[in-house]
């Protein structure tokens, strides 16, 4: 499950991986109302926390590797009355649907994918969601013959009452690379050129990191944090990456080393306004990819790429990192050599940044250089963003062990238990 259930007016709210959203009573456990949403057999997947923003519980969908159109949902929390349902690709006639291919591959927009299987951000102030939206599917951009492919790969901004899109900003027209725009966003208000700006920053899977307005969704900055070779730049006036030549070699059939396959493991990142700084886990992870048909089968796989990842020989599997959002520069980085870290990362006001490995410690890094501090050996890998909060006057760290994810898991295999607890740690008086 991507993020925690949301609990609201006694109740708590999840979603079932058989496409269901339920609200059970807090105190009895008692399901109060259950809504189906799609049908699983279609290729649908409830993965998502929903989240609650101006009175309406939001929820997203799974599914983005099958034969799936995204959306994403406002219900009545009380009655489980569904609001509103926004599609992340447009029907034809609708904004954004001459991005599709509608004359030549009249039904690639009914299955093209755009899942919003992460967590959303919320400004109450501006009463805005910020959610990202999957990849295009398949891969194979010749099954919507290289177009755009909107809102695949997007970040939008919805109003939650209505779940009307006020901004969207694609991130990969016509992504060929399971990029997705998922990665859930962080909300900052930072200065800019000497004036206040309210931000979002969002530490891309494609490997740069996007500073947007917030307000209307205009480009701020856009830099790179790991090794990227399927894209020279972000073009500041128009948005759009300026790519290299590594998906034309593709579609020729070549098999070709994509840098990076994920920036970051779909994990949250951190900030701390006293700083400045943006703080992540990052992967050192090429694939080596080919595109191949892709057979369509109602539910199914649909990808139309094979690939394998794996660290290049000698080199880290990826870094803890403390970037300058607005120019990239990397302010310090440590080198994780055997296993990259698929946990979130938590920044302090005390100088500690608080996050964990799949080897099963949850450890503490010095904000100013990434140093570990300390650190605890749970049961499992902690895959997980630690969270903190005060009880009684004391602080206490809490984070989640246990293997899960796939491309986490294909790399830890069984060499951890597969756990599952709750770990907390109370922050003692000298």
């Amino acid at each position: 499950m991507r993020g925690p259930a949301t609990i609201y007016n006694g109740k708590l709210f999840r979603q079932a991986l058989d496409a269901h959203v339920i609200a059970l009573d807090m105190k009895t456990g008692k399901e109060i109302w259950r809504q189906k949403y799609a049908d699983f057999k279609e290729g649908y997947k409830g993965v998502i926390a929903p989240m609650i923003a101006n009175g309406v519980l939001v929820s997203g969908m799974g599914g983005g590797e099958s034969t799936t159109r995204g959306f994403i949902e406002g219900y009545d929390p009380e009655t489980g009355k569904r609001l509103w349902r926004t599609y992340t690709i447009p029907a034809p006639g609708e904004p954004g649907s001459e991005t599709w291919p509608h004359q030549t591959k009249p039904d690639a927009w009914k299955y093209g994918g755009g899942s919003t299987w992460q967590s959303a951000s919320y400004d109450p102030q501006l009463d805005l969601i910020y959610i990202g939206t999957g990849n295009a599917e398949p891969y194979n951009p010749v099954y919507r013959d290289g177009a755009d492919s909107l809102y695949t790969a997007s970040i939008l901004a919805l109003r939650p009452k209505t779940g009307e899109i006020v901004w969207y900003y694609q991130t990969i027209p016509n992504d060929t690379y399971d990029f997705d725009s998922t990665a859930e966003s962080l909300l900052a208000d930072i200065p800019v050129n000497g004036q206040p700006r309210k931000v979002l920053i969002n530490a891309h899977k494609n490997g740069f990191l996007y500073v947007l307005d917030r307000t209307n969704g205009k480009l701020i900055a856009a830099n790179p944090y790991v090794k990227v070779n399927w894209a020279s730049h972000i073009d500041m006036n128009t948005g759009r990456p300026v790519r290299t030549d590594l998906v034309e070699r593709a579609k020729k059939g070549e098999t070709v080393t994509l840098f990076p396959s994920r920036g970051t493991n779909a994990t949250l990142i951190a900030f701390n306004p006293k700083t400045g700084l943006v703080y992540l886990n990052s992967w050192n992870l090429p694939r080596l990819m080919k595109y191949v048909d892709a057979k369509f089968v109602l539910g199914g796989d649909f990808t139309g790429m094979e690939s394998t990842m794996a660290t290049p020989p000698g080199e880290p599997a990826g870094y803890h990192m403390a970037i300058e959002p607005l120019t990239g520069k990397v302010v310090w980085q440590e080198p994780m050599m055997d296993l990259a870290s698929s946990a979130g990362m938590l920044a302090t006001d005390g100088g500690l940044l608080f996050t964990g490995k799949l080897t099963g410690e949850v450890i503490a890094l010095d904000q100013d250089n990434g140093k570990t501090l300390w650190q605890f050996k749970t049961g499992s890998s902690v895959n997980a963003p630690p969270i903190t909060y005060t009880f009684k006057g004391k602080q206490y760290v809490t984070v989640l062990s246990g293997r899960g994810g796939s491309v986490a898991g294909r790399f830890v295999t069984n060499s951890v238990p597969a756990g599952g607890m709750v770990w907390t740690f109370a922050l003692m008086p000298e």
